[in-house]
């Protein structure tokens, strides 16, 4: 009878990629995250690191220090949309270039192995009018 009275605890699923936990995930090497990936994204790593992305990561290490625990860190502009997420990246912000403006992308753990273009849409989505309207919309008769 007691069990019934208190609510049940809820669990978070604990969050794995490709079967590694999140903690092993960010102890890993490079060398060892690039076997995880796809092969689109291993042979970029394997082809090797350019300065861009480690410049990216720098900056997000040092805006996600320099916050206090518990707030969001500030949002890192960048251009580079052909970069991989890494478990490294976790938690930043990231103000990701659309070709106009930047958007924001808040990187979560679903994230690893994808490109940061991914979660920043380059066009707006069209809404189409109402069905019947072909060419009566445009010309409007004077009386």
């Amino acid at each position: 009878m007691a069990d019934e009275d208190q609510p049940k605890k809820r669990t978070f699923r604990k969050f794995s990629y490709r079967g590694i936990d999140l903690d092993k995930l960010l102890d890993m090497s490079n060398q060892d995250l690039m076997e995880l990936f796809r092969a689109r994204q291993r042979r970029k790593f394997s082809r090797g690191i350019k300065r861009a992305p480690i410049t990216l990561l720098k900056k997000l290490r040092k805006s996600k220090r320099e916050t206090s625990y518990g707030e969001k860190p500030e949002a890192v502009k960048t251009h580079l949309r052909n970069m991989v997420i890494v478990p490294e990246m976790i938690g930043s912000v990231v103000g990701v270039y659309n070709g106009k403006q930047f958007i924001n992308v808040e990187i979560k753990p679903e994230m690893i192995g994808h490109y940061l273009a991914e979660f920043s849409i380059t066009y707006k989505p069209i809404k189409h009018g109402r069905a019947g309207m072909a060419g009566k919309g445009a010309f409007i008769p004077l009386k």
